[in-house]
């Protein structure tokens, strides 16, 4: 296999967890929602714990695709 195709594919699968990231982010904040519907005065304190959860989950996404750009032109 060439190094250059070896390159493509593990950048790809470097950006599989991008995926897992997007799914996360909608379950966050969809129960963030629908908690909040549920029991309004509750909403403001909880909102601060979706912020954390939510740079959490965005920064294992910023991590992989750091690892996918290291992969694509680093190495």
């Amino acid at each position: 296999m060439e190094l250059e195709a070896a390159k493509m594919i593990g950048a790809g699968l470097a950006t599989i967890a991008l995926a897992g990231v997007g799914v996360g982010i909608g379950t966050i904040f969809g129960n963030y929602i629908s908690g909040s519907l549920r029991n309004p005065a509750a909403s403001a304190k909880v909102f601060g714990n979706v912020l954390l959860g939510f740079a959490l989950t965005e920064a294992i996404g910023l991590f992989a695709l750091v690892v996918a750009f290291l992969i694509l032109f680093a190495f």
